[in-house]
């Protein structure tokens, strides 16, 4: 993971030590939303990992779907 990528990282891995506890799980989407930034960010890096958790996001409304959404490839 590249140092820009770690520190996007760091409010997601904090939102799941203190908030996902309490807000609970229920998440749309398998992978979690969390899981899917930290897979996402670690895989394409900051820009292009940024881009695919706030789509990701943005899907996230009653009429955005749910089921198994994982993070795309690495484009070659």
């Amino acid at each position: 993971m590249s140092p820009v990528a770690w520190v996007l990282a760091l409010p997601v891995r904090a939102y799941r030590l203190v908030l996902s506890p309490w807000v609970g799980m229920h998440c749309r989407f398998q992978p979690t939303c969390s899981a899917y930034a930290l897979e996402a960010l670690e895989t394409h890096g900051a820009v292009r990992g940024t881009l695919l958790v706030l789509r990701r996001i943005g899907r996230c409304h009653p009429g955005g779907g749910d089921g198994y959404d994982p993070v795309p490839p690495p484009r070659r």
